[in-house]
């Protein structure tokens, strides 16, 4: 878990702010996991922190766009895409 933040505070994945009167905030949670190896013993102690009740999927919003944000961004892309870009790259 502390190295999940300590990435989280190297990149700077979000900036500290006061919270405006009368808006609402994204609640969050920890995710833990233990990988193991094929012989069952563990080989690492994994976890993740996630943003709780913000997508489409869970329609549960607990923040309006436009209303408790302006914008957002999440640099996500598919392993596919990826190879792809290159493989075109390596046409030119």
């Amino acid at each position: 878990m502390h190295e999940e933040y300590q990435s989280i505070m190297k990149n700077g994945v979000w900036e500290i702010v006061p919270r405006p009167s009368g808006k609402l905030v994204v609640t969050s949670k920890w995710i833990y996991k233990i990988k193991h190896v094929v012989d069952g013993s563990i080989l690492k102690y994994k976890s993740r922190f996630f943003l709780r009740c913000f997508s489409q999927k869970e329609r549960c919003f607990s923040q309006k766009e436009g209303i408790d944000y302006e914008e957002t961004f999440a640099p996500t892309t598919r392993y596919t895409t990826i190879r792809f870009l290159v493989s075109w790259a390596a046409t030119i």
